[in-house]
């Protein structure tokens, strides 16, 4: 029991840090101001593992790769702490190609995740309060996942892109599952 606790934890924590990260990289990549609240809170969360690799791989015009390679850096430390937690021994060194492909994949699962978590608080705030302080934040996060979804769908007094956008994300997180699991033999 008292691995599964701490399998539990390890997901929360490097799921956070994993999305805080991706959220780096995708704020790069849409251009958000760097003096916004969530972009500061998001920077102090991530600097101390992103600035020291800054110096060796540097940030590009529109893709972020040190924050990138932080991310999938998580994933593999993610990857051998739960190898380690659930079989009680390191990952063995011929199955570290194997483990560096899963992180990768888990880095995925992980952006797939804060879409799905991004889409929805943006679908509820709609409802619930489209005036909100959060909106124009969330609006220009969604924005390139969601317009070519409307660009696609029909036009109609509902907006669907979001759901659209909501069950290819599922799909692609179960698909990313059943890769990850027959990779690392789990």
């Amino acid at each position: 029991m008292l691995g599964e606790i701490f399998r539990f934890l390890l997901e929360i924590v490097f799921t956070l840090f994993g999305a805080a990260l991706i959220a780096r990289a995708w704020m790069h990549a849409i251009r958000l101001h760097p003096f916004n609240p969530l972009s500061r809170a998001i920077y102090q969360a991530t600097n101390w593992l992103v600035m020291p690799l800054r110096k060796i791989i540097p940030a590009g015009n529109k893709i972020d790769w040190t924050s990138l390679v932080c991310v999938w850096l998580a994933a593999l430390v993610y990857i051998v702490l739960i190898w380690l937690v659930s079989i009680g021994a390191l990952i063995p060194a011929e199955m570290l190609p194997k483990a560096m492909g899963s992180a990768l994949l888990m880095a995925i699962k992980w952006a797939l995740n804060l879409v799905v978590w991004l889409t929805l608080i943006q679908a509820v705030l709609s409802w619930v309060n489209p005036m909100a302080p959060m909106m124009p934040l969330l609006q220009s996060l969604t924005a390139p996942m969601l317009d070519p979804i409307r660009r696609i769908l029909p036009r109609t007094s509902i907006d669907f892109s979001p759901l659209v956008l909501l069950v290819l994300a599922q799909v692609l997180l179960m698909v990313l599952n059943n890769l990850s699991q027959r990779m690392m033999g789990l």
